[in-house]
């Protein structure tokens, strides 16, 4: 007899996502070793050789060359788990996941420091991550600051927890258990901010510094998680800032989203996550428009034209000038559709305008036909 379908589902799910790590691994650390591209492997060896023949002839040896660091026997995948139960679901699928397959895996907690007793939640999150023998599996504190927010800042200090956990084990891979649930409240809220198709795109199921950080339960939903530990005896911990109302996501997940499905009927979940993806993709394609354009509408100096600028459909326009006030130091986070829509009327509705401030200290103005975007 097989597994309870929900524990096969998010093994899957796993499952997948670790071969695509293992199928990088081996593009990129092939046959060479670390780092070294296959075409330089080749030509090691028919080098070595001629040093020997050299040495044999009677002729002084060609210095060897120093030896590559030795590249791991296989790929590190990390899961980042909060004790929850997506995440503590997708820490076991892990852990049975490697165990056939070339993978080390280990687990990173977060303790935010938001709530009493953190720490201890924190180690106990630990204890349970290494009696699935995941190794390394370390608890790492950080200080959450204001900026953006609560829920902006706890994420921010994250990531950045995560981002260095990752480089100091030379992971491949950070696995993070967002559900379909999460994906269809990330389009929302990126709807109720108009902040463009690119906020509608939600999660994608890879992302970060060469796409470190992967999301294989994108296509479930959060009650097979739930339900996969139940079935397990996998114990879980309920964030009590998950039903917290004073946070955005909770009074969305708790009111907004059961009011759309008793208005609208059930598939709500699943036509948002399906609107993520069909958004992504439109945003990929006119992102990678609006890279070509920018090199168009731009002086030899490295200005921004504004009648090249005026001319472009204003989608790739909006991309283009986002981009420029992103490279002059505006934090992208901060950045919404109104900001753009200033600056865009700089291009679009020149009367004379001053210049207009941004996020990050930058500025935009209009000046003898160029946009000028700088830091003030």
């Amino acid at each position: 007899m097989g597994p309870h379908p929900a524990v096969a589902a998010i093994r899957l799910a796993v499952r997948r996502v670790l071969h695509d790590v293992l199928t990088e691994f081996h593009r990129h650390d092939g046959p060479g070793g670390l780092g070294r591209p296959a075409e330089e492997a080749g030509r090691a060896a028919p080098a070595a050789s001629r040093y020997a023949e050299a040495g044999a002839a009677g002729r002084p040896a060609l210095p060897e060359r120093p030896a590559l660091p030795e590249r791991p026997a296989a790929p590190l995948v990390l899961v980042a788990c909060s004790g929850g139960a997506d995440s503590m679901a997708l820490a076991s699928a892990l852990a049975f996941e490697a165990r056939k397959l070339d993978v080390r895996a280990g687990g990173i907690t977060v303790d935010h420091n938001l709530q009493p007793g953190s720490g201890l939640r924190a180690a106990e999150v630990v204890t349970r991550l290494a009696a699935m023998d995941l190794d390394p599996v370390e608890a790492v504190a950080v200080h959450v600051g204001r900026e953006g927010g609560p829920e902006a800042a706890a994420r921010d200090a994250r990531y950045a927890a995560l981002d260095a956990a990752a480089e100091r084990h030379g992971a491949a891979a950070v696995l993070l258990g967002h559900t379909r649930d999460d994906q269809a409240e990330t389009v929302l809220l990126g709807l109720a901010r108009g902040s463009g198709i690119r906020s509608l795109s939600g999660m994608a199921a890879a992302s970060g510094p060469a796409g470190r950080y992967r999301r294989p339960f994108l296509q479930l939903d959060r009650q097979t998680a739930r339900k996969a530990c139940l079935v397990q005896s996998i114990p879980v911990w309920d964030d009590p800032h998950n039903i917290d109302p004073a946070y955005t996501r909770s009074r969305l997940r708790h009111e907004g989203l059961p009011a759309l499905e008793k208005a609208l009927g059930k598939g709500v979940v699943e036509a948002l996550a399906r609107t993520a993806q069909l958004s992504r993709d439109d945003a990929d394609a006119l992102d990678t428009w609006a890279a070509e354009a920018e090199l168009a509408v731009r002086d030899e100096t490295g200005r921004l034209e504004c009648a090249k600028l005026y001319v472009l459909p204003p989608a790739v326009r909006r991309r283009v000038l986002r981009r420029a006030v992103i490279e002059a130091g505006a934090p992208a986070g901060s950045l919404f559709a109104r900001h753009l829509e200033e600056v865009d009327r700089l291009i679009t509705g020149w009367r004379g305008q001053r210049a207009i401030n941004l996020p990050g200290r930058v500025e935009a103005r209009r000046q003898g036909g160029r946009l000028v975007i700088r830091q003030s």
